[in-house]
């Protein structure tokens, strides 16, 4: 954004002058604020500040929840249940951090897929995008180990599964996971790793994020069309923008008091309903629980993960190959990775010109088929890996991977997009038509 002509912080007082010269931390703030903003963004652009939000609402939880909780095997369970009981506020406090984190990745799924059909990983926004995925895997290794912490049945089983993944890598796979688990097994000291990294990675995903906001600021927002906001003079680009404050701003706290209203009612009424009972019994070694279940969030990966088995062709194809290297279990392991890469790689294999799915009349069908495709890999995840949930999830699976190796690539060779707005102001008059007068 750097590039649109606008009005800088200038200051004004001789206290304004001396500080600014010294920590021009006042005109970092009035330029962040005051940033010219594309004026026709829709409804699916207040998800940033919902995301921000979270963040913040997770580490002050967390916070206070670290004060009361013992990282260890022998109390863990026990100083939940102590914050639950006796500690003031304790069970609301734990129950916001619970499902803060259900809030969290609700909001960075509608985040991400906003991203992928108005074109936001486009030039010049690869980096940006690159950065906001990585933020998404810290996310999730966050959330896998602040599951473990309560140190419940579906928590030592969920850290067996998971990181027993690891151990499939050839060659450095059983050493990678006794160092992740600190030994043999899930035992007090991976309670210990997690923990610790459990605390510290809000504080990276923190600083990440404010490099993704940096990011964003420097090349600019995108916005519905996916057309640039014009950089000829201050007038042209004032006619395509508006100052984030006030506008914007009351626009996002508006959205967020709304959000806020359906997640303090689950807090209130319903705060277990996206977890799973067997958490509320002390993890036992000698009892594995009938289905193993991860958070929800988790659950289009985790389908992913099991559906490539030993039977499916191309894992025996690529077994064969690979001189039984790859075998199914590594497989599903490169799957379930491979999932969350091709979609990092999307700014390189969408070929299309056009940036806004608005004007990619095949591209929506195909969308609209990959939101479909995450809800069914998200529904067979929780499922048992019996017929017919096991082929359910093998085709939703492989959609996934044809919708951003094959059809993308493809759609921007064949696809004839339609004529974009020639600029933001056209676009936005066309919705608001007395905006103007």
């Amino acid at each position: 954004m750097s590039g649109i002509p606008h009005d800088h912080y200038e200051p004004k007082t001789g206290f304004e002058k001396w500080l600014h010269q010294r920590l021009p931390i006042v005109g970092l703030a009035y330029d962040t604020l005051m940033i010219p903003t594309p004026k026709n963004l829709n409804w699916w652009w207040i998800w940033g500040i919902v995301l921000a939000f979270c963040l913040v609402m997770q580490i002050v939880t967390g916070i206070i929840l670290v004060m009361h909780y013992t990282p260890h095997v022998d109390q863990a369970f026990a100083s939940v249940e102590h914050i639950m009981r006796n500690v003031n506020g304790g069970h609301m406090i734990r129950y916001i951090h619970q499902n803060g984190a259900s809030l969290f990745f609700l909001a960075v799924y509608i985040h991400i897929f906003r991203g992928l059909f108005y074109g936001s990983y486009k030039a010049p926004r690869e980096v940006t995008w690159i950065i906001g995925m990585i933020i998404y895997l810290l996310m999730m290794a966050t959330g896998f180990m602040g599951y473990v912490l309560p140190w419940g049945q579906m928590s030592f089983w969920g850290a067996t599964v998971i990181t027993g993944l690891f151990g499939a890598i050839p060659f450095i796979g059983e050493s990678l996971q006794t160092f992740l688990l600190g030994g043999p097994a899930v035992d007090n000291a991976t309670l210990n790793r997690f923990f610790s990294l459990h605390y510290l990675l809000p504080f990276v995903i923190a600083a990440l994020v404010a490099v993704h906001i940096w990011a964003f600021h420097t090349t600019g927002n995108n916005n519905p069309t996916g057309v640039d906001v014009r950089t000829g003079s201050k007038e042209e680009a004032a006619k395509d923008t508006l100052p984030f404050w006030p506008y914007f701003v009351i626009k996002d706290l508006f959205a967020l008091g709304l959000v806020l209203i359906g997640f303090f009612a689950i807090v209130g009424f319903m705060p277990n309903y996206l977890g799973h009972p067997d958490n509320y019994i002390e993890a036992n070694a000698l009892a594995t629980p009938a289905h193993i279940v991860p958070e929800w969030y988790f659950l289009p990966f985790y389908a992913i993960l099991r559906a490539f088995t030993a039977d499916v062709w191309a894992v025996q194809l690529v077994s064969f190959l690979t001189g039984g290297i790859i075998d199914a279990k590594f497989f599903g392991v490169l799957a379930m990775f491979g999932a969350i890469l091709v979609m990092a790689l999307v700014p390189w294999l969408d070929t299309s010109s056009a940036r806004s799915g608005k004007y990619r009349p095949a591209f929506k069908w195909w969308f609209r088929l990959l939101l479909i495709d995450f809800v069914v890999l998200m529904w067979v995840g929780a499922r048992p890996t019996d017929p017919p949930y096991d082929w359910i999830s093998l085709i939703a699976s492989a959609y996934w991977f044809a919708y951003f190796l094959i059809i993308l690539p493809l759609l921007g060779l064949f696809e004839k997009p339609t004529t974009p707005p020639a600029s933001i102001e056209e676009d936005f008059n066309a919705h608001y038509p007395g905006a103007a007068e």
